[in-house]
């Protein structure tokens, strides 16, 4: 039992996959790559894809619960509306703290994004009465893993993943009074992932369908090593079933596809690939799927 157990009494924990599309283009198949938790009626996103603001939304979550928000790694799939939330947020009534976290430069992005949408944000303050939005946001660069977080709903410990040439790159787990769940971010097969996820209650883990590499990269015009960069930066839906395996999970999410646009990939050869190598449940991610 966690410490915070009792004062998080009645409090469920909630996931709700926002976007599972791996990559950086726009995907007409799923959004981009993000997903919230929600502990009562705040909530905890992790990764900011284009259109998370308007993902939230679609899920029935008010940005104005937003309480923290956490990139695995800068690559644009995962930080390309990091700013927009908070701003879009604020936008729709935010009046409370958003604290930020993730590696390194997290902290001068925000203040970027300040500079960048000053005009607009003293336009609303004068003309629309709005609080200032800059006190309310805290941002928090992570250079190495260990516990990120501890509050009286949730603590989440972040670790090391493996995602080159990106780095730092994290993983991080929400354990609360009620459940435990694990995001991978972006990783190939990593034994320190693999101990973040330990007895986890769900573990949402990327995935790559080696099949279908040589199709996306020939959509691709203007990328020469892509193949190279998949391939050893990302895990294969065979080894998702070994890291579930190996950390004693009870629930495997598919997610963060890569290809994320090809429909000849079903859902059944998602969970196939997985299934080879893990006997627990395995769930393959769509859009807005509550877990």
């Amino acid at each position: 039992m966690l410490p915070w157990s009792g004062a998080a009494q009645g409090r469920t924990t909630r996931l709700i996959l926002l976007g599972v599309a791996g990559g950086p283009s726009p995907k007409k198949m799923y959004a981009a790559p993000s997903q919230v938790i929600l502990v009562g009626d705040r909530a905890y996103v992790v990764d900011c894809g284009n259109g998370v603001a308007r993902q939230l939304v679609l899920a029935g979550v008010s940005l104005t619960s937003v309480r923290h928000v956490f990139v695995t790694h800068h690559h644009s799939d995962h930080n390309a509306d990091y700013g927009n939330l908070w701003f879009l947020a604020w936008a729709a009534g935010l009046q409370t703290p958003v604290d930020t976290w993730g590696p390194p430069p997290l902290a001068a992005m925000t203040r970027q994004f300040f500079e960048l949408n000053a005009f607009d944000i003293q336009t609303r303050i004068a003309d629309e009465g709005r609080v200032p939005l800059a006190p309310l946001i805290h941002a928090h660069d992570l250079t190495a893993g260990g516990v990120v977080l501890h509050d009286d709903r949730v603590r989440v410990t972040a670790a090391l993943a493996h995602h080159p040439p990106v780095a730092p790159a994290f993983a991080y787990r929400f354990d609360t009074a009620d459940r435990s769940i694990v995001i991978s971010g972006d990783t190939a097969r990593s034994d320190r992932v693999i101990a973040l996820a330990q007895g986890a209650d769900v573990l949402v883990h990327e995935a790559l369908y080696l099949p279908a590499v040589d199709r996306l990269v020939a959509r691709v015009g203007n990328a020469s090593t892509l193949k190279k960069h998949l391939i050893d930066s990302h895990t294969s839906a065979e080894d998702c079933g070994r890291v579930a395996q190996a950390a004693g999970v009870k629930t495997l999410v598919l997610s963060h596809f890569v290809p994320g646009d090809d429909p000849s990939i079903t859902e059944t050869m998602w969970a196939d690939a997985a299934r080879a190598h893990f006997r627990g449940r395995i769930i393959v991610g769509r859009d807005l799927l509550e877990i």
